[in-house]
């Protein structure tokens, strides 16, 4: 008992908790790695960081979870045994309990960052790829005209082609646009909003895909 009050002690105070990757996992700073959180049902939440997973571990509140652990998370030192604490973390980890219905598959909030990775950095005018910084969000329909805001309404852009659309329709720019604007899943949003995915990740994630996505291959 005292170690467990010792262990959840330092894990909600982040005092001298130190991520470990494993040997077998892959190489990338613990940091940028991130669980990706299940209800008890095994519906898909969202990413959570090695903190807030470490968390639920200590509570108790982990239901199941899938894959070999990806971080240890070490902590204090218990001072009746003289043992530092650990806690192995999974890939996957499904919380006790199960989600809202209103809380399952939201609408991911349109970024400029969750865009350019919709579009994977192209300019969907010119077809090039830029880095983020040269990027722009283009509406297909411009504001002044009635256009919207949302994912079906807006493309990623260089500011080239930006600039030389200015406030018309692609039809009177003669801009063709290569892709048709769409709004991702849910599914889709974490694929794309992630750029460490692991391999049980991505398994378990594809096969939640919408049969028709873009990501499905």
């Amino acid at each position: 008992m005292e170690a467990d009050r010792a262990q959840l002690h330092l894990v909600g105070t982040g005092t001298h908790v130190t991520p470990v990757v494993p040997p077998s996992s892959p190489r990338s700073h613990p940091a940028s790695v991130r669980l990706l959180s299940l209800d008890a049902h095994g519906r898909v939440l969202d990413w959570i960081n090695w903190q807030d997973a470490t968390c639920l571990y200590a509570r108790g509140a982990v239901a199941w979870t899938l894959g070999e652990p990806c971080l240890r998370v070490r902590g204090g030192t218990c001072r009746r045994t003289g043992e530092q604490s650990l806690i192995e973390l999974h890939p996957i980890v499904a919380s006790r309990g199960h989600a809202r219905a209103q809380a399952l598959s939201p609408t991911p909030t349109l970024t400029n960052t969750a865009l350019f990775a919709r579009d994977a950095q192209l300019c969907l005018y010119c077809g090039h790829e830029f880095s983020r910084p040269h990027l722009t969000r283009d509406h297909v329909l411009p504001l002044s005209k009635g256009g919207r805001d949302v994912w079906e309404n807006v493309v990623t852009a260089c500011f080239h082609c930006n600039s030389r659309k200015s406030n018309r329709t692609p039809q009177q720019a003669n801009m063709p646009l290569l892709a048709v604007p769409y709004r991702p899943s849910w599914i889709e949003h974490l694929i794309l909003s992630n750029r460490n995915i692991l391999a049980d990740q991505m398994a378990f994630l594809k096969a939640q895909l919408p049969k028709r996505s873009k990501l499905s291959a």
